[in-house]
């Protein structure tokens, strides 16, 4: 699958004094790793959630896989899409294996989980945490996992409904060097092995530099680099000097 951005203007920022995102135009290729960057309130975020339909659009428009986005055509994308919010955005209160199939719940019907999740999907969940180490933890409360298992459970919940793109916001914030490392291996593995199309939003230029293919670093809304993850701090080095 594809995603195309086309002079993507988001609505206007009274504390930016500018639209979150200013003709946005680029292209994402079915099986590309690509890491967003940019400075605080450069826009990679919102950009990200404009994927997945979460940001309204006040002009242009994104094509997923050639399609529109649009009301009528986004529940169709989503099927297609996995995206693990910033935070992990897990209910703490839930177990792990809970929060994993909440991300099944876009596919099943009210009747489907009326007594409980099937066992597919039941199966399905507890295979993903036993890919990442954790199946042992199914049954733990997501709040007393540490950092980098949470990530991990988020990961799955994106993962069971089988998305072609995985979009990640910031995964590896809040996490030590080691739980951050895992996870961006875990991310660069569904990449390498699956062909699965993963974009991410970074702040870390030395994770950036070593999973991803491919940056997009933004600026004020607008993209001013798009190419190869060399020279980084070279491109951010430009980007400080221009806000000094």
């Amino acid at each position: 699958m594809t995603i195309e951005c086309c002079n993507l203007e988001t609505a206007y920022s009274r504390s930016l004094n500018r639209p979150i995102l200013n003709g946005i135009n680029c292209k994402i290729e079915q099986g590309e790793f690509v890491a967003l960057l940019g400075l605080n309130g450069a826009g990679k975020s919102t950009l990200l959630r404009s994927f997945v339909g979460l940001v309204s659009v006040k002009s242009g428009e994104i094509r997923i896989n050639d399609i529109v986005m649009n009301t009528r055509t986004i529940a169709r994308i989503r099927r297609d899409l996995g995206l693990i919010f910033q935070g992990g955005g897990l209910v703490k209160q839930s177990q792990a294996i809970e929060n994993v199939l909440c991300g099944c719940l876009g596919s099943l019907n009210t009747w489907e989980t009326l007594w409980g999740f099937p066992k597919k999907q039941r199966d399905r969940a507890f295979e993903l945490l036993a890919n990442f180490g954790i199946e042992n933890l199914a049954y733990q409360k997501t709040g007393q996992l540490s950092g980098g298992q949470q990530q991990k459970v988020a990961i799955a919940r994106a993962l069971i409904q089988s998305p072609q793109i995985l979009l990640a916001d910031e995964p590896t914030t809040g996490l030590d060097v080691i739980a951050a490392q895992q996870v961006m291996e875990i991310l660069g593995k569904l990449h390498r092995e699956q062909g699965m199309t993963v974009i991410v939003v970074l702040h870390d230029l030395g994770m950036a530099s070593t999973y991803p293919e491919r940056a997009i670093v933004l600026d004020a809304g607008q993209i001013v680099y798009d190419g190869k993850c060399q020279n980084l701090s070279e491109k951010f080095t430009k980007l400080n000097k221009t806000c000094a």
